[in-house]
């Protein structure tokens, strides 16, 4: 009997000791603002979730099918930008005979040019061009028709690999697969060409943007203005120097470099004639074009005076040469765009008889210098 009451008490100290010890324990993690040590019951109640969460995640894995399998992974390599990873995919869903979706293609596709331009080991660049071509080969073979990004990307591909006839060859036939062709799709073999110094080949490309409405930015002015300079081909300098001035008017640091330069060369001294222009001529081509620009080409010959320099915020004086900038106004192209908007307008609000009888009138008294319309008069006062 003693012996029976000894073991009780025993186990009630021990019980009382543990549950001393749980509440200290609390205590002094909560004064410590730390995360309280959790009970034996909680542990067990975790430990318990966590096992039915595996199980369950066990279970949902192998309900998926081996396409939602590759996508997983594949979407994995995309994020963390790991091609090989990603070519190991594709070759197991090749030999599996795994179906393979547009997106996956392009994501693959994507992989490729990334690793082209960002990889440091040429194995793994050339790893990239050989399976972004693959893979581009295999999409086309299953009948799958690709999008302007396809194209943009391959045309990057065939780009780094030096064969711009390639990436213009893509960007011109996109239209085979009834998309419009975007900026980027052009880029590839714009540059190529510039890089190559093929002057003739990166103006036909320029040509086939505008025909198919693609408007070139600054980047693709510049290397057009590039190319142009190191060719010497100055009637072509001076086109793009006007392109940038109405497209860009404002150059960022690189293009300033190209165009300084050009002026600092030896080809820049020798275009133009050297008896220069009338000086009549020059002043009526500024004005027909608004005070900017004559538009008559290079004037004189001889060295040209570079410097950067700033214009005065209030008075708009040059810092470089003293002299203080006009106004420049719209020139003639811009005035005849200006009035047919004007006359689509009043088309659009008037009576169109009334409004072609108005036109008809001023064509026949175009020496008057101003017209007065009495009906805003009237409205005015």
């Amino acid at each position: 009997m003693r012996i029976k009451l000894k073991k009780k008490l025993i186990l009630i100290i021990i019980c009382h000791a543990l549950e001393w010890i749980q509440q200290w324990t609390l205590s002094v993690d909560a004064r410590e603002d730390g995360p309280a040590l959790p009970s034996i019951d909680t542990a067990m109640r975790s430990n318990a979730a966590v096992t039915k969460t595996a199980t369950a995640m066990k279970k949902k894995e192998g309900m998926q099918t081996p396409e939602t399998k590759f996508q997983f992974n594949l979407n994995s390599c995309s994020k963390s930008k790991d091609l090989t990873a990603a070519i190991s995919l594709y070759d197991d869903a090749v030999s599996n005979n795994t179906r393979i979706t547009h997106h996956h293609f392009n994501t693959l596709l994507y992989l490729c040019s990334h690793a082209v331009v960002a990889a440091a080991d040429p194995l793994l660049k050339d790893l990239a061009l050989d399976y972004g071509f693959r893979i581009f080969n295999h999409m086309s073979a299953l009948g799958i028709t690709p999008n302007e990004a396809s194209i943009a990307t391959v045309a990057r591909l065939a780009a780094a690999k030096g064969d711009a006839s390639y990436a213009f060859d893509l960007a011109k036939n996109v239209g085979n697969y009834s998309v419009a062709p975007r900026l980027r799709t052009y880029d590839p073999a714009l540059f190529c060409f510039c890089e190559r110094l093929d002057a003739d080949m990166a103006y036909e490309v320029e040509e086939h943007m505008k025909g198919v409405g693609v408007v070139l930015e600054e980047p693709e002015l510049a290397a057009l203005l590039k190319v142009s300079a190191k060719r010497g081909r100055g009637e072509k300098v001076y086109e793009y120097l006007h392109k940038l001035r109405s497209a860009v008017r404002c150059v960022g640091e690189s293009t300033a470099v190209v165009i300084e330069e050009w002026f600092r060369g030896g080809e820049a001294r020798g275009v133009g004639d050297a008896a220069g222009l009338d000086g009549g001529r020059v002043r009526e081509g500024v004005l027909r074009n608004g005070g900017g620009w004559h538009g008559l080409g290079w004037v004189g010959k001889g060295d040209w005076v570079v410097c950067r320099t700033s214009v005065d915020d209030d008075g708009g004086v040059c810092g470089g040469c003293g002299e203080r900038l006009a106004c420049v106004d719209i020139d003639d192209e811009e005035v005849e765009k200006f009035g047919k908007s004007i006359a689509a307008l009043a088309v659009g609000r008037e009576v169109k008889a009334n409004f072609s009888e108005f036109q008809a009138w001023l064509e026949k008294h175009t020496h008057y210098e101003a017209i007065v319309d009495g009906a805003n008069v009237g409205l005015y006062q």
